[in-house]
C-alpha cells in the first residue's frame, strides 16, 4: 500500500576521477539522509565518475558497467540494509556498441525495482552524449516500488513536458530527475542566471501541469572539462512551490517531506486531465506543423 506522505532525500555532491572516492561519498550522503528519516534517496546523474561527456574519447567507454553489475550491487546492498529506496544513475554497457545513461531504482530489500533509459540524448558544447549513449527504449514508464510509483527521468529529459506529462498519465506520484548541468564560464554572469532560472522554471511547471511534486538533483563544482555545475539541487511541490532548495557550491543533502494527498487535493481544483483535448493534439507526433 502506497504511503500517504513520503520523506525524501536529495544527494548534492562534487565528483573527481576517483571512482571508489564518489561511491562512498554517494553512500555517506544517503546513510545522513536516512538517518534524518528518509525513506527515498536520489543520487544525481553520473555519479560515480566525472562527467566525462565533455569529449568525445572512446577511452571513456571503460568508464560503463552492466546491469545488474557492480553499482547495483553496492547501492543495492546498501538499500537493504537501511530498508530504504535509492534511485541511482549509471554508465550502462548494455552490449558491444550499445550504451546507455540509465538510471535504477533499487527497492528497499536491495532487490532492482527497475530501470529508466534516457530517452532525450543533447549533443551540444561541452555535452557531446550523442557520442556514448544510446537512447532510451524503455519509454516512459514509472516504476513501481514500496514508497510509490516513481517517474524517474534524466537531466536532458526536464526540458520535455511531454515527458513529464506521459509519466504522470502513466500514474507517476512524483518526477524523479537526476541531472549534471552547469555554467559556460566564458557566459556573462546575466546569461548563466538567466539559464540555472530557465531550468529552475521549467521543473517546477512540470509539477504544476501535472499536479504532481519533482524531485532534481544537480551536482557541483568545476570539472576538467570546465564546465561549472551549480548545484541547485531542489524540491517542488505539486503547485510548483519550493519545499526545499541546496545553493550552487555546497555538498549537502536535502531532507523533504511528501505529501501524496495533496496531489488529489490539488487535480480537483485544476483538473488540466479533464479538460485535455486528446482529440486535438495529433500534431505532437510531428516534428513541425508546415
Amino acid at each position: 500500500m502506497k504511503p500517504t506522505h513520503l520523506k525524501a532525500g536529495l544527494v548534492q555532491q562534487s565528483c573527481s576521477a576517483d571512482r571508489e572516492a564518489n561511491i562512498e561519498k554517494s553512500m555517506a550522503g544517503i546513510r545522513r539522509c536516512a538517518q534524518q528519516g528518509a525513506k527515498l534517496v536520489v543520487l544525481q546523474e553520473l555519479h560515480t565518475s566525472l562527467y566525462f561527456c565533455d569529449v568525445e574519447d572512446p577511452a571513456n567507454f571503460d568508464l560503463a558497467e552492466t546491469i545488474p553489475g557492480p553499482s547495483t550491487d553496492t547501492f543495492g546492498a546498501l538499500a537493504k540494509e537501511l530498508g530504504i529506496v535509492i534511485v541511482t544513475s549509471l554508465f550502462e554497457k548494455r552490449a558491444p556498441g550499445v550504451y546507455h545513461n540509465t538510471a535504477v531504482v533499487l527497492e528497499s530489500d536491495g532487490t532492482i525495482a527497475g530501470k529508466y533509459r534516457k530517452m532525450h540524448i543533447p549533443d551540444d558544447p561541452g555535452y557531446y552524449e550523442k557520442f556514448y549513449f544510446t537512447p532510451g527504449d524503455l519509454g516512459f514508464q514509472p516504476l513501481e516500488t514500496s514508497v510509490g510509483k516513481l517517474g524517474v527521468l534524466v537531466c536532458w529529459d526536464q526540458w520535455y513536458p511531454e515527458a513529464a506529462r506521459l509519466m504522470a498519465m502513466a500514474g507517476a506520484d512524483l518526477l524523479i530527475y537526476p541531472t549534471a548541468i552547469g555554467w559556460d564560464p566564458a557566459d556573462t554572469k546575466e546569461e548563466q542566471a538567466r539559464q540555472r532560472e530557465a531550468w529552475i522554471t521549467i521543473q517546477r511547471s512540470h509539477a504544476v501541469a501535472n499536479g504532481i511534486p519533482v524531485l532534481s538533483v544537480n551536482r557541483i563544482g568545476t570539472e576538467p572539462g570546465g564546465a561549472v555545475f551549480w548545484g541547485s539541487s531542489f524540491a517542488a511541490g505539486c503547485q510548483g512551490e519550493f519545499l526545499q532548495q541546496a545553493d550552487t557550491t555546497s555538498e549537502t543533502e536535502l531532507i523533504v517531506e511528501l505529501d501524496f494527498q495533496r496531489s488529489e487535493t490539488v487535480r480537483r481544483m485544476w483538473p488540466y486531465f479533464r479538460d485535455r483535448r486528446i482529440d486535438a493534439y495529433e500534431g505532437l507526433t510531428r516534428r513541425l506543423i508546415d
